[in-house]
């Protein structure tokens, strides 16, 4: 069964470019073959908006994710708790 990986697609975060984070994240689940794994979810706000763009996977969030870190934040936090 997929995890649900939820991507904030609230008011301030798309202010801050959640638009342009997803296509970079829809790439990254290709590039690491994490289809059968993860399914990528938009969400209503997940609570810390001051803090950048937010992601939840299980109980972690994930937050101060931009346009130009999310490559990076991806490798660096969101995917050793995904595989």
């Amino acid at each position: 069964m997929k995890e649900n990986l939820y991507l904030c697609m609230g008011s301030a975060c798309h202010q801050l470019g959640v638009y342009e984070v997803l296509p970079k994240l829809q790439s990254m689940m290709i590039q690491y073959q994490l289809e059968d794994k993860v399914e990528l979810k938009g969400s209503f706000c997940l609570e810390t908006c001051s803090d950048g763009i937010v992601m939840k996977y299980k109980d972690k969030v994930f937050s101060k994710i931009s346009p130009e870190n999310v490559e990076q934040k991806f490798k660096d936090e969101i995917l050793p708790n995904i595989i």
